[in-house]
Formats: C-alpha cells, structure tokens, sequence
C-alpha cells in the first residue's frame, strides 16, 4: 500500500515534522509512504508538476498540503478525476472533495495566541506583527485574529507588519529593517514559530527586548520558551495532522470508515506546561485515530 504525501517545502521544521508523522503511521500499518516536496518551497506550479508524476506512479491514496489556496486546484482536479482517494491537511483542499481533512482552526489559534499575550501585557502595549507569505491561508487567518483581537483592547496598538515569508533569515532581515526605523515594540507576535525565532535573531542583534510569541511548538521555539526568551506558542501540530490524514488513508483503503473532518484542538505552550512538549519530534506521542476521536 503506497500513500503519495505532499508537504510545502523543506525549511520549515512543521513539514519536517509531518513527513515524520506520516512516516510513523505508514510504518505501524504496514504502509509505504512516497514523499513529494517542492525543492524551490511552496511553488503550485512545481507542486502541481509534482502530483502528475505521482498520478504516473498510481499510489493508492494523496495525503496533501496544498501550497496555494487556488493555483493548485487543477492538479488536485486530475487527483479526483483518477479515482484514487485524496486526504487533506493543514490547509483545506480547495476544489471536489476529500474523503478526510485534519487540521486545526487558523482563526482560534491566532485569537488565543494574541489572548496570551495580551493578559501578559496587561492589556496595553505597541505590538508589531509578522505575518507569513502574503498568499498563505494559515498566515492570512492568523494575522487578521491577532488584529481582530487587538481591536477589543483600546490600549493595545498594532504598529507595524513585517512579512517573515514563514522563513527564519527573512524575517529577522525584516524585523531588523522595522527596528532600525521605529521605535522599538513591547511585543512581537508572529505567525509561525520560525519567524518567532527570527525576531529574536533581530532583537537580540540590536540590543532591544520584547515579548515575542509564535504559532507551532517546535522543539526550538519550546526551547526558547524554556530560557525565557520566548513567552508563549501555539500548537499547530502538522505532525499530528499528517499522521491522522495517513492513518485515515491507509484504513480508508481497507475498508473501514474514517470521519469526513478532524480538527485538532488549540493548545498554548507557555513555561508552565512546556515540559509536555520538550522533546525532539521522533520521541513526541503521536494519539491514534481512536485516541484522537475518543
């Protein structure tokens, strides 16, 4: 049984991480997992060239992250006219059906984040956001929840937007531009962990503090959560994700029936339970289609 797994790219540590989990489950079901990442990150149309060279291989099942919200869909068009079954994660599949999606709620996450940081503050603070590509469906929810929550709080400013591209080296680039043209924040809140970890680059390199928090539970930003440099993520844990929509396909195949929607629910990772998360990904629990649903 051979399951076809497209994740965006190869420099976020997430999609390291999902191909991790759907490897994981593949191996416990007696599965084979075939990997296809676009060498040049989150590009439709090496993703789209990428799912006609699997359609050639007919895997038994697509385990996918779309890259784009639209200029996939005629790739993931070609999946469902083979007849060869398709599962979703981390964004929604944009066109036809799947058979299982899993993901976690963009919007929730993002309020609860921005919700953390704020009580932190104290309700009052200059904050400066950095959001991911311009065309992520992740990044968009999550920076319009971090301004929709600002909204509710007369004393909490949104000063400034960075675009971090979801990448470490370019947001600290961008952090560093804002610093050095504006008075520093009292908080950054970024849209993934990577560009966390990128604003801390940047901050530290100027000699400035703020408050920063991410989106992701990576091992790294859990580290820096640890030492103190780092207040708080959120778990969006494609890992998990993967896994799920891999389990889902490998017992679809089999006959058995698997939910139409998996939504993982929104954790906060601060010092206080950061312990549950400190482990590299290979060692961290992976919960069972059932143990998931019970």
């Amino acid at each position: 049984m051979k399951i076809a797994v497209f994740t965006k790219n190869r420099t976020n540590p997430a999609y390291g991480a999902a191909r991790l989990g759907a490897d994981r489950v593949a191996q416990r079901l007696g599965a084979q997992t075939l990997h296809f990442v676009p060498d040049k990150g989150d590009d439709p149309d090496e993703q789209s060239a990428l799912i006609d060279r699997a359609l050639a291989m007919r895997p038994d099942a697509f385990v996918l992250a779309p890259v784009h919200a639209t200029r996939v869909n005629a790739a993931i068009a070609r999946i469902q006219a083979s007849g060869i079954p398709l599962f979703g994660f981390v964004n929604p599949i944009p066109v036809g059906r799947c058979v299982t999606y899993v993901g976690s709620d963009d919007s929730q996450l993002g309020h609860a984040i921005a919700r953390h940081l704020f009580a932190h503050l104290h309700d009052r603070g200059r904050m400066l956001v950095i959001s991911g590509p311009v065309a992520s469906v992740t990044s968009i929810a999550r920076v319009r929840a971090f301004e929709d929550a600002a909204a509710k709080h007369p004393e909490i400013a949104i000063v400034g937007t960075c675009v971090g591209d979801y990448d470490r080296e370019v947001a600290r680039d961008a952090v560093a531009r804002w610093l050095a043209a504006n008075e520093k924040p009292d908080a950054c809140l970024a849209a993934n962990d990577v560009m966390a970890l990128g604003a801390l680059d940047a901050l530290r390199a100027a000699r400035r503090k703020a408050v920063v928090v991410g989106v992701n539970a990576i091992p790294e930003a859990i580290a820096a959560i640890k030492s103190g440099e780092m207040l708080a993520t959120a778990d969006f844990n494609a890992m998990r994700m993967a896994a799920l929509a891999t389990e889902c396909a490998v017992r679809h195949l089999r006959g058995e029936a698997v939910p139409s929607k998996i939504e993982l629910p929104v954790e906060i990772v601060d010092r206080r339970n950061c312990h549950l998360w400190d482990l590299p990904f290979e060692q961290r629990p992976l919960l069972t289609l059932e143990e998931t649903l019970a």
